[in-house]
């Protein structure tokens, strides 16, 4: 023991030998955490690959390659501070400390680089699978910008830790960033609002919309604007940004078409006449295959100025134009034959003169003029 106590306190270059010791047990055990590391992950995956998230595989995976070199550096890092190192002339501990600690501030950075990787490839797939290819434009970009932000944020701690002073750098990157982003705005504002059409997903590409007097159907939607093919089969080009201040009236989600009208009859109609036609149009309806049967409104509703009014209100199944068109024009079609088996007759606006005379007319036909 004496023998061992003698070599361990003998001293290389000022340390003892059993300083040493201890700082190869320090890089051991970082090398040692690596392989705990790597098995703990591989089971922690294991068992993420069982639930039905994606986003905790992508964590892990993110977190893989990073965690492994952690542990070798924390040994390294531990080795180090077990030894000791001189100050003077130049701080060493200092030094090594800050390098410790950008090396540290490198990890995060490739983690969050891996972790952006991970959720786009994943966020590619789904949006392989919408009709829509704004998402399939803006997943690069998020992907660029999100990296970006990382590597500056990355190289800002880093310079931090090295007790470089970042201050009067931010602040430059600040301004800069503001006056760009006001030169920008417009162009910002667009941007954002693809943005908002990727996340909200007003409409699809086919979709028929309308916003304010604007109305088509939506042909490409880019990064900063939209197309859009007019009825009149004009193209218009709307800026983005309209999209998240303006209202947008999709009328391809409809899950049905609304039919409102009124059928006038003469006035020389019978209130018996009058509930057979009603009845009539109620059976129209529940016989066409092409309305929703589970509500409807068929009513006498008004007396007006030259006709009796009956109110429809129903809706068609179908929500294609020209297939609605189809079943609007059959309905129509049964209820003038409908009212033609009732007897009565669609009124038009008309209006009846009354003379009580005329100038120069003899006094025999005045006479017989009924009063």
């Amino acid at each position: 023991m004496e023998t061992v106590k003698d070599i361990l306190n003998f001293e290389i270059v000022g340390i003892d030998v059993q300083t040493y010791l201890l700082a190869f047990l320090a890089i051991v055990g970082g090398f040692a955490g690596k392989r705990v590391a790597v098995a703990g992950l591989k089971r922690l995956g294991k068992t993420a690959e069982r639930t039905d998230m994606a986003y905790d595989d992508i964590l892990i995976a993110a977190a893989n390659r990073p965690i492994e070199w952690a542990c070798i550096i924390g040994g390294i890092w531990l080795s180090l501070v077990i030894l000791p190192m001189p100050r003077e002339p130049v701080d060493i501990e200092q030094f090594v400390n800050s390098m410790m600690r950008g090396g540290s501030t490198i990890l995060l950075l490739w983690f969050g680089l891996r972790l952006v990787d991970g959720l786009t490839a994943h966020w590619e797939v789904k949006a392989e699978k919408t009709e829509s290819r704004l998402d399939d434009q803006i997943l690069p970009i998020i992907r660029s910008s999100s990296k970006v932000f990382i590597v500056v944020v990355g190289v800002i701690l880093f310079l931090q830790n090295l007790g470089y002073s970042v201050a009067s750098l931010v602040a430059g990157v600040g301004i800069g960033g503001a006056a760009l982003a006001f030169a920008a705005k417009d162009t910002l504002s667009n941007l954002f609002g693809s943005i908002v059409i990727f996340l909200d997903r007003p409409f699809h590409i086919g979709d028929w919309i309308e916003m304010g007097d604007v109305e088509g159907v939506i042909e490409e939607v880019g990064l900063r604007t939209t197309r859009l093919r007019t009825f009149a089969n004009s193209q218009i080009t709307i800026p983005n940004a309209l999209f998240t201040t303006s209202t947008i009236n999709n009328w391809s989600r409809m899950q049905k078409r609304r039919i409102k009208m009124s059928v006038g009859l003469t006035y020389d109609t019978t209130p018996e006449q009058m509930a057979l036609a009603v009845e009539a149009i109620r059976e129209v309806i529940r016989n066409d295959e092409g309305f929703h049967q589970d509500f409807f409104i068929v009513n006498f509703d008004n007396m007006g100025p030259h006709s009796l009014d009956i109110f429809i209100y129903a809706f068609s199944i179908t929500t294609n134009w020209l297939d609605f068109l189809a079943v609007k024009q059959r309905f129509l079609l049964n209820i003038m034959r409908a009212m033609a088996e009732v007897g009565v007759g669609f009124a038009f606006p008309t209006q009846t003169l009354h003379i009580d005379s005329l100038p120069g007319e003899p006094e025999s036909l005045t006479s017989q003029r009924p009063n």
